[in-house]
């Protein structure tokens, strides 16, 4: 009796060890697997982040062109006779200049009485009544605009007093085509990031692997400088992020 249950006894302590010894050793293994996670999530941790830029000078393919006069005089129907004269005699100069009814829009003449608004003295106002009229050329014949506008002495000559370049009589030289140019200058931007990268992770002696994160960042259109509005420099910076590895 006794030497069964010692037999038994011997059984169970040997069960046992080896249950120990496999449980050691998944322990084991977890925390390789544990440890080698952490290192792999760490490594996976490193990033660069750098910058690409694009840049074009393109050509405006709109141009909006108000040509506005003023006219004053103290009888207002001779005054609106006079602006409508002069309305025609600019209708007809850029009509001859290869302008079309659809590229030309009138605006009503916009008119002051000054004695009405009490201006100081107005008995020393030399003309009660002031205005201006406006005719906006809309067109994509930008080159046309550029050249056209320095033959308006023609309407000088004519009587017609053309306003200077004021805030409400400057010429604006639009680009309306981006989501054309978009795709390449992208493509660009996010190449010329990828080689900064590349460069930095060979100084760093690492490998450039994936993309963790892209920003394409926002286009902006501006006039090359002052004196060409009607060319336009488009850029955009995009911003990506890389996983870096040893």
């Amino acid at each position: 009796m006794y030497e069964g249950k010692r037999v038994a006894g011997d059984r169970r302590m040997g069960e046992a060890l080896v249950l120990g010894s496999l449980l050691g050793a998944g322990l084991a293994l977890l925390g390789y697997l544990l440890a080698a996670g952490l290192l792999q999530f760490k490594a996976m941790d490193r990033t660069v982040a750098v910058k690409g830029l694009s840049e074009r000078e393109i050509p405006a393919d709109v141009a909006i062109w108000p040509v506005r006069f003023s006219e004053a005089g103290n009888d207002l129907n001779e005054m609106f006779s006079a602006i409508q004269a002069k309305n025609t005699l600019v209708i007809e100069f850029l009509k001859s200049k290869d302008f079309t009814d659809e590229e030309i829009f009138v605006s009503a003449p916009a008119i002051i009485d000054k004695q009405a608004q009490s201006y100081g003295d107005v008995q020393k106002i030399p003309y009660r009544y002031s205005g201006h009229s406006t005719i906006t050329v809309y067109t994509n014949k930008v080159e046309a605009v550029t050249r056209i506008m320095k033959s308006l002495v023609e309407l000088g000559k004519k009587g017609v007093a053309i306003s200077g370049q004021d805030h409400n009589a400057k010429v604006q030289f639009l680009f309306t085509k981006l989501n054309e140019v978009k795709p390449p200058m992208i493509e660009e931007a996010t190449k010329n990031a990828r080689e900064t990268a590349e460069k930095f992770a060979a100084d760093s002696k690492s490998k450039l692997g994936k993309i963790k994160h892209a920003n394409q960042g926002q286009f902006s259109i501006n006039d090359r400088d002052s004196n060409t509005p009607h060319i336009k420099k488009i850029r955009v910076v995009a911003t990506v992020e890389y996983y870096l590895s040893d």
